[in-house]
């Protein structure tokens, strides 16, 4: 029996990285965020990405009066996806969203088959990460959820395994932690 998956790489830009809201251990996930693309590739599994998009007003926005730091600016070097990750993204679908969580990811997987498992990796997992995965738990509650511990992280470490710990409770199955 065919099992249909779909890997969704969330936000995996350069102010993620090493821009404007990049931080330590950032960079390192590429490796494996690729790896985890070509595995897709390998297998026939479809691939999303998606990417935060924000425009010149983003210090008026709700969230950019609480994160006062512009990023991902649509058409700016920070606003592209980091490294390899860009090279391998063509011809797949780049989901713009303008907040944590994407809408079109939520009406695409209303309309899409139903998937046997959706992987979220990428940045942030306390934030974007955390976000689209309830949003794929609402969309397609009897999909398997995961999201690879290796695959995603935030600033704070702290709070990346706390927020591994809430994805666990929201039975999203968090693999590969330490």
């Amino acid at each position: 029996m065919n099992r249909k998956k779909l890997l969704v790489i969330v936000d995996y830009q350069n102010d993620f990285v090493s821009g404007s809201l990049g931080f330590p251990g950032a960079e390192a996930l590429e490796g494996i965020l690729c790896a985890k693309i070509d595995d897709a590739h390998a297998n026939g599994d479809d691939i999303i990405f998606t990417m935060d998009t924000h425009l010149d007003d983003y210090l008026y926005t709700q969230e950019g009066k609480k994160l006062p730091v512009p990023h991902c600016i649509r058409g700016t070097q920070g606003w592209n996806l980091y490294g390899r990750v860009a090279e391998l993204a063509e011809p797949h679908p780049l989901l713009e969203k303008n907040t944590f969580g994407s809408k079109v990811l939520f009406g695409y997987l209303l309309q899409a088959p139903t998937y046997d498992e959706i992987e979220l990796a990428g940045l942030v997992s306390n934030i974007c990460v955390i976000s689209n995965a309830v949003i794929a738990k609402a969309a397609q509650p009897e999909a398997r959820i995961v999201v690879d511990a290796r695959a995603t992280a935030a600033p704070d470490n702290a709070m990346n395994e706390k927020v591994l710990d809430v994805m666990e409770g929201l039975q999203i199955e968090v693999t590969n932690r330490a």
